[in-house]
């Protein structure tokens, strides 16, 4: 650090001021090598991503396949648009980040999509290199790391899907899952995020949060020990052949399944007392054999086309000012059923009382069911 002398000592004045001209030759080189999310290529404009994108040709992901959230028009576009040839492998968030790491030497993959949760998992593993795209400033605060890391690109939120020939009145809130007369199906929730994550909405439907689960735990638990929560999967399979009456799933997952099965027998509703937001992000390799084509990727995910790419599949936008088509809207639930969902705030918390789930879900729940 540069200290203050007194000015009446010409020598040391004299060292002092060439310390603080070497200090601005040293800041202005830290500037230089300042990146502003693009590692390893300082100050690169959107076009000269582009063109180093299309001079490495291709982007390899992970996690990212063709029928998952629409991903197929979004590699069509990027290969009709940029030339970019498109491969991916498909594997879990935390195989994505021990890919990364593993391979780090001789690195494959791009990027991969994520749930968010794995997000801060991957920084702190130093798996990933910042890019923070065009649209920053469009990204809430909750769905993005401060540096650039992740972003999330698309959102879920917990959901009911009731099928409306089995249940005369569907449910619109959990005080209404709560007096009903029907089975509900949530998952396994050992093991499954999204089941566990519709255990959280209903803590936080009934004051709970990302530390406290218990209002989620005695929910279903009253529903075990009244005999209606189911143990089955809350599949596509076993919900087309009328088995289930309501399950609790991303309201992405049932979109797509009441479309799949038979859209006018079927309702999707956000619980109206509240429910919890998650979304899925992408992170760019640190290693990246093709890092600007990785760059030019999330660029135009979070483009308002790679947006509406998304919603095309069922994925709710993480760009609320995206105007969708009208077709593309029709897909998705009004945004007023979305006024008391909640993002996770503190994911840090969310880990740690995740690790207690499954022997508390066998303790509190399991036990009562046949």
């Amino acid at each position: 650090m540069i200290k203050e002398f007194r000015k009446y000592q010409l020598t040391v004045l004299a060292l002092s001021l060439l310390v603080l001209l070497l200090a601005a030759c040293g800041n202005s080189e830290a500037k230089a090598d300042q990146t502003n999310g693009n590692a390893g290529n300082p100050e690169l404009t959107l076009t000269e991503i582009e063109a180093k994108a299309k001079e490495e040709g291709s982007v390899v992901s992970v996690g990212m396949p063709d029928s998952w959230a629409n991903w197929k028009d979004t590699w069509a576009d990027v290969n009709s648009k940029y030339g970019l040839a498109h491969s991916d492998t498909d594997m879990s968030s935390a195989e994505e980040i021990a890919k990364f790491e593993a391979e780090q030497d001789k690195p494959t993959a791009d990027i991969g999509d994520v749930g968010i949760a794995f997000g801060p998992v991957a920084v702190d593993k130093g798996v990933t290199q910042p890019y923070k795209t065009s649209y920053w400033d469009e990204i809430p605060g909750w769905a993005k790391d401060a540096d650039g890391h992740w972003i999330v690109g698309y959102q879920g939120t917990i959901s009911l899907l009731t099928n409306t020939k089995l249940v005369g009145s569907p449910p619109k809130s959990w005080e209404d899952l709560k007096n009903g007369d029907y089975k509900i199906i949530v998952g396994d929730v050992t093991k499954a995020a999204q089941a566990q994550m519709a255990v959280l909405a209903a803590a936080m439907a009934f004051g709970g949060d990302e530390s406290n689960i218990e209002p989620g735990l005695a929910f279903f638990e009253e529903l075990a020990k009244k005999g209606r929560l189911s143990n089955a999967e809350a599949s596509l399979a076993n919900i087309e052949k009328g088995e289930v009456e309501v399950t609790l799933l991303w309201d992405f997952n049932a979109l797509n399944y009441r479309d799949q099965i038979n859209k006018d027998g079927f309702a999707v509703t956000i619980p109206q007392e509240g429910s919890v937001v998650s979304g899925y992000a992408t992170l760019i390799n640190k290693w990246a054999p093709h890092p600007n084509a990785a760059k030019l990727t999330r660029e135009y995910i979070l483009s308002d086309a790679g947006q509406i790419n998304l919603a095309k599949g069922y994925a709710r936008p993480i760009r609320d000012n995206v105007l969708l088509p009208d077709d593309v809207a029709a897909k998705l639930l009004p945004a007023d059923e979305y006024i008391n969902a909640k993002p996770v705030a503190d994911y840090k918390a969310w880990e740690e009382t995740a690790k207690s789930i499954p022997q508390l879900w066998q303790e509190r729940v399991l036990v009562h069911l046949n």
